[in-house]
């Protein structure tokens, strides 16, 4: 919260200043809070360690308003650079001086609350303060630090409406579980000369939504099966470089970094970036998020769990997969159930995989598999045909009794990707669109596999490699060898 100062007069003209004032303040207090290096690029420097006081910005109403719209105007991406205005004009001012510079202000109501119990080794405390013609007016507010490993870019802002749009404060929602979104990072570019979906500038993916394969499930050559087999290999280099940096303290975004950057070192295009306007390079689900979390800002807890769902696009195909892991020591047997209940549905329905099986009957397997132990299918989204489009036929539900169409052939490439639930099966969307959760706020886990089609059965294009970090029931033994989802 800020704190704000009182309406003490009732004068038309006094009013429209105090307006003014409070609007320039809350776009500087909020553009400040969008950079997450803001503490340390710009209040650390101006204070001797550990000590306590606040960043203050002071000035008459048209110097706050002109610095105010240079700043939110501003392109710049660094600290140093987009606030240069405004820490040009402020002081760092200790605590015990702060009752008299401020003296006479309006508004100080709060803030020697916030000044006694701020801890100044991860929080700052900063005040604007307008001279108006009724006399000086303040706002002021609590400020947090962010791991280094955070890049110094911005502005951070919170996700609306399937991504096309952004908001400098958290959205409103009935959130059914404890998790909450958090501010997401600026789009990450892509290294020149990696070939661009027809979506990679204005989101809409044109070929996939007009191609026959929408449709009918296309046949896969030969040679785009070798091409299948080593896009789908990356994407399983990239799930497994994901895995582990996995840990509590790390934030979903660094997930996305280190996603982003082994997209960038195969030369691929990671293809949520974008899709309809999704923002990142992977889906980072966690707890009760069923499926299409976004990455961002917030560090992982031990005893959560975290899903990441990768798909990369080289050399015109593309894979697609996820798994659900543990984070840290403190994940409760339940979750751990969850997770492998989830894992072992995927790999009963690979099994029963082979030239004839009827789509519709993925689902009784899982949905078999699942009530037994205990937990519910989610019936809102499916596994889909991918290869030269992200999606396309079939769409494979994962529930028992669905009325999906078709039958496997010899060449037809799919994925099964069930998401499996601690409590009820539906879901409800977050006010970014795109985040899933559960309606109950209980927990989700899922996991995904990319198969070929052959005589014999399915072959797993994104299998485990011997390499591949071990999933929590194998660790301390060797390594294992609807709507569409991202």
């Amino acid at each position: 919260g800020r704190g704000r100062p009182r309406r003490r007069s009732s004068l038309p003209a006094a009013m429209a200043d105090l307006d003014a004032a409070e609007d320039a303040a809350k776009e500087l207090l909020g553009i400040m809070e969008a950079f997450p290096r803001f503490k340390e690029r710009a209040v650390d420097p101006l204070h001797p360690e550990g000590e306590r006081g606040a960043l203050v910005f002071r000035g008459p109403l048209k110097l706050v308003q002109t610095v105010s719209k240079l700043t939110c105007a501003s392109k710049a991406s660094t600290v140093g650079d987009r606030f240069k205005a405004l820490l040009s004009r402020s002081k760092w001012v200790r605590q015990e001086e702060l009752e008299q510079a401020l003296d006479g202000a309006d508004g100080l109501d709060g803030l020697d609350g916030r000044l006694a119990a701020y801890d100044p080794a991860r929080e700052y405390v900063a005040v604007v303060v307008a001279e108006l013609q009724r006399g000086p007016a303040c706002w002021h507010q609590v400020g947090g630090g962010h791991p280094a490993s955070i890049e110094d870019s911005g502005p951070w802002l919170y996700v609306l409406d399937h991504g096309t749009s952004r908001a400098g404060r958290r959205p409103g929602f009935s959130y059914t579980g404890s998790l909450r979104p958090y501010r997401v990072s600026p789009r990450r570019p892509v290294a020149e000369g990696i070939l661009l979906p027809d979506y990679a500038a204005d989101g809409d993916p044109r070929a996939e939504q007009a191609a026959p394969a929408r449709s009918t499930p296309p046949v896969v050559s030969a040679a785009q099966a070798e091409k299948l087999r080593a896009v789908c290999r990356m994407g399983r280099e990239i799930v497994d470089a994901a895995h582990r940096v996995i840990k509590p303290g790390v934030t979903t975004d660094e997930i996305d970094r280190v996603v982003h950057d082994k997209h960038m070192e195969f030369g691929a295009y990671p293809a949520p970036l974008n899709y309809h306007n999704f923002p990142k390079s992977v889906c980072t689900s966690v707890n009760e998020v069923v499926c299409h979390g976004i990455p961002d800002m917030r560090q992982l807890e031990d005893g959560d769990i975290v899903n990441i769902d990768v798909s990369p696009i080289f050399d015109g195909f593309h894979a697609d997969l996820n798994e659900t892991f543990c984070v840290g020591p403190g994940v409760t047997q339940k979750k751990k159930d969850l997770i492998k209940a989830s894992h072992d549905s995927l790999m009963k329905a690979i099994d029963a995989c082979k030239p004839g099986f009827f789509y519709r009957d993925v689902g009784g397997i899982i949905t078999s598999h699942i009530n037994g132990c205990g937990f519910a299918v989610d019936k809102t989204y499916c596994g889909h045909g991918v290869g030269e489009y992200f999606h396309c036929a079939p769409n494979i539900p994962h529930y028992a009794g669905n009325k999906a169409k078709f039958v496997m052939k010899v060449g037809h490439c799919f994925t099964i990707e069930p998401m499996i639930n601690t409590g009820t099966w539906k879901d409800v969307h977050w006010a970014d669109g795109w985040t899933a959760v559960t309606k109950d706020g209980k927990p989700s886990a899922q996991f995904e596999h990319q198969l070929l089609m052959h005589e014999s059965g399915a072959e797993i294009l994104t299998a485990r490699l011997p390499t591949s970090p071990p999933l929590w029931w194998e660790e301390g033994a060797q390594p294992g060898a609807a709507t569409p989802v991202l």
